[in-house]
């Protein structure tokens, strides 16, 4: 399964001029953990996410200051055509929420925990391998008791 099936494609981004409580506010309105931070070509410069912000009770840590302060220079990504399963083995390893999903040089969607937390809940639906096609299961074999002695 690839991960365009499960990104979702409607990425929020924020420049990166903006003030972090305004990025914040963005999250909690659109109930939302990440923001991608775009620079004035619109290029990816980084990844900020609720937690980075402090959370709720964080206005003081945020007050005054721009989301460039707060984020994540260094985005790992992904690419539309990677598997689900590559996908969460980095987020796993680099221990991250999230990953922005690229279609060549284009920003495409988003990708996170809660992506795939959601498509194993849902189940995942994919076409059986061809080696268990039209398999029939055949029953079980009973071992047959063992005769009584009288």
């Amino acid at each position: 399964m690839r991960v365009e099936s499960v990104m979702t494609r409607g990425v929020v981004t924020v420049p990166e001029h903006v003030s972090a409580e305004d990025a914040h506010a963005m999250m909690l309105e659109r109930r939302i953990h990440h923001l991608v931070v775009l620079d004035r070509l619109r290029r990816v410069v980084g990844l900020v996410s609720d937690r980075d912000l402090g959370g709720r009770n964080g206005f003081r840590l945020r007050d005054g200051h721009a989301v460039t302060e707060f984020m994540t220079r260094e985005v790992a990504s992904a690419r539309t055509e990677d598997t689900v399963r590559s996908v969460a083995n980095k987020l796993r390893g680099r221990a991250i929420g999230c990953l922005p999903v690229f279609d060549g040089a284009q920003l495409v969607g988003i990708v996170t925990v809660t992506d795939l937390l959601d498509m194993i809940g849902r189940g995942m639906t994919r076409e059986a391998p061809r080696s268990d096609r039209g398999r029939v299961n055949e029953p079980r074999k009973r071992n047959p008791r063992p005769a009584r002695r009288a």
